[in-house]
């Protein structure tokens, strides 16, 4: 990670990078987008070490990115949603995405499409369904299995 202590670097990224730059935390939000709220989803969803997901969920509350409920009692139990600082990083992780599709591309296709929730329709680059023409946010779209799913199943597909 960055240090916090960098006055000659005036840069918008590097500020970003320094909350949400860790390996982990933006497959968490999107692990969160897609409706794994509680702990154990994430991990078996992610493949993730306890205790890497437990510290990086506290740094994702602490930043405003999460917001943590409980939902048990005994023994305590929480789930984690979105605060809209965390659904604002919705254009980020579409823009990633389509970037390691075009990058990286697996040869059967991508494994993961993301679609309008109401129409079907693929979600541009830009965050624009391909079908209605509407400007969608993360609540108004939804992750299907792409042409290279099946190819090479991960846990988060096959959570899907």
């Amino acid at each position: 990670m960055l240090h916090r202590d960098y006055p000659a670097l005036d840069c918008s990224v590097a500020k970003a990078l320094e909350v949400i730059g860790e390996r982990w935390s933006l497959l968490i939000v999107r692990s969160v987008m897609h409706g794994n709220r509680r702990f154990g989803e994430m991990q078996e969803s992610l493949g993730i070490a306890r205790n890497v997901l437990s510290a990086r969920l506290q740094r994702l509350v602490d930043e405003e990115i999460l917001e943590r409920r409980a939902y048990q009692e005994n023994p305590p139990r929480y789930e984690y949603f979105l605060t809209q600082k965390g659904l604002d990083l919705w254009p980020a992780l579409i823009a990633l995405l389509n970037w390691g599709d075009r990058y990286s591309p697996d040869p059967e296709g991508p494994r993961r499409l993301i679609v309008h929730k109401e129409c079907g329709g693929t979600v541009s680059e830009r965050g624009i369904c391909e079908a209605c023409g509407r400007v969608l946010t993360a609540r108004d779209a939804k992750q299907v299995p792409g042409p290279g799913a099946e190819v090479k199943p991960d846990a988060l597909t096959t959570a899907v």
